[in-house]
């Protein structure tokens, strides 16, 4: 038996998750790049919208590193109960319209990347899936009245729906959504995806604003539509409590201005700039931004205490 079967089950009954131009894949694992819970978040409201079914399960225990990412349970008087297990599925769901696609869900493999992006290949091929698009989410010293930034990126300059942000070349830490784009350019296969930015100062908590930047995102790649209704409510009271906060607490405002500063001065020079950031202007340290960032989600939770 080969790897990938050993890493993923197809269920046999798979019938009618099919489309005549092919089947997009939505792929979002969480942990790595996934700050302010946006992706997770973006897939919790798809799942939402459709009853859907799983039509493929991965070997969990073969991926995860449980010391490092520890699955929850309750301890109950004087047992143990209600362990969650850590589950990376592929869902079969359908759009506003009823077009069916795919959605893999799950903890970012720890290890064995390579077999994993096997496994999935085996996946694409069996359901005839046309394009797999990737979402992502980084903390960036950007501020939260700004415009969410979006890097696109695919491994067909014809994919792109959008242009990137960046110029040049960065190194950065590779994750397994990035290996699997890369594989399946390798072996044929269309993939895409969008990272959205995310304030240092929210990285933490649930950030539904950048989770509809992703799902509009989404329907330009995937060729999906959405209700993205409930989403912007959660966006709204979500930006309510921040500005709530923000207008009685200078400090963490003045953070919050620095960035805006600094946003506005790259934009002015932003033909010239190979940086999100203008070089010749002052920013909060990264322990500047940390300690706000820890005073202004305990001012939220306070808040929302209180309102209990």
């Amino acid at each position: 038996m080969s790897e990938p079967s050993r890493l993923v089950h197809i269920v046999d009954d798979v019938e009618g998750v099919v489309d005549p131009g092919g089947l997009t894949m939505v792929v979002v694992l969480t942990g790595f790049l996934d700050a302010g819970q946006s992706a997770e978040v973006a897939a919790r409201h798809l799942r939402s919208l459709s009853e859907g079914r799983v039509v493929a399960t991965f070997d969990v225990d073969a991926l995860h590193d449980y010391r490092a990412r520890r699955p929850p349970v309750a301890f109950v008087r004087d047992h143990y109960e209600g362990y969650e297990a850590p589950r990376l599925v592929v869902r079969a769901l359908e759009d506003a319209g009823g077009q069916p696609y795919l959605l893999l869900t799950g903890p970012e493999p720890d290890i064995r990347w390579e077999g994993f992006a096997r496994a999935v290949r085996e996946v694409v091929e069996r359901f005839d899936v046309r394009r797999v698009v990737s979402l992502g989410a980084v903390p960036m010293a950007v501020p939260h009245t700004r415009p969410i930034a979006v890097t696109p990126h695919a491994n067909r300059a014809e994919l792109l729906t959008g242009e990137s942000p960046w110029r040049g070349e960065l190194r950065v830490p590779s994750s397994a959504q990035s290996l699997l784009e890369i594989r399946l350019g390798e072996w044929g296969h269309d993939a895409l995806g969008y990272v959205v930015h995310i304030p240092h100062y929210l990285a933490q908590m649930e950030y539904p604003q950048a989770a509809t930047v992703l799902l509009e995102q989404l329907e330009l790649g995937g060729h999906l539509a959405f209700d993205l209704a409930d989403l912007r409510e959660a966006s709204e009271i979500t930006e309510t409590e921040i500005e709530r906060y923000l207008s009685s607490h200078d400090e963490v405002n003045e953070v919050v201005h620095g960035l805006e500063r600094q946003y506005d001065a790259f934009r002015d020079a932003e033909e010239s700039g190979s940086s999100l950031l203008a070089a010749d202007q002052p920013l909060p340290t990264g322990e500047e931004i940390g300690e706000q960032f820890e005073q202004f989600l305990a001012g939220l939770d306070d808040e929302k205490g209180e309102e209990r």
